[in-house]
C-alpha cells in the first residue's frame, strides 16, 4: 500500500470530483467533517456556497478566504486540480493561522 503523505500534517485536505462527490479526505479533514468519502459535499453547503462551487468548476477559478470560529482563525484556499491537464474537480487546504504572522516582502 502507497504511503499517505497527507494524514500527518495539520492541514485539513478535501478533494472533490466535478460533480461534488468527495475522493479523498486526510485525517485532519475528515476529523472536522467526518468521513465522507464518497459523498457528495453539496448537500453540505448553503445556496450561496454551491453556486460559487460551481463557478470555481466551470470557470477554473481558485477562491481563497479567511474564516474564524471562537479563537481558530483558518486559511481556506480552494483551487481545482488536474490529470494530465484534464479538469478533475476541487481540491480544498484548510490551514490553521496562528494568531500572528510574520509576514515578508522579497
Amino acid at each position: 500500500m502507497e504511503k499517505d503523505f497527507f494524514n500527518e500534517i495539520n492541514v485539513s485536505i478535501t478533494i472533490s470530483d466535478t460533480e461534488g462527490n468527495i475522493v479523498y479526505m486526510n485525517d485532519k479533514s475528515k476529523s472536522v467533517f467526518g468521513d465522507m468519502t464518497g459523498k457528495n459535499m453539496l448537500g453540505c453547503h448553503k445556496t450561496r456556497s454551491q453556486d460559487i462551487i460551481h463557478r470555481l468548476i466551470e470557470n477554473k477559478e481558485t477562491n481563497v478566504y479567511t474564516i474564524q470560529k471562537g479563537d481558530v482563525k483558518k486559511m481556506i484556499y480552494q483551487t481545482p486540480w488536474y490529470d494530465n491537464g484534464e479538469l478533475k474537480g476541487l481540491i480544498e487546504f484548510s490551514i490553521i493561522l496562528p494568531p500572528e504572522i510574520p509576514h515578508y516582502i522579497r
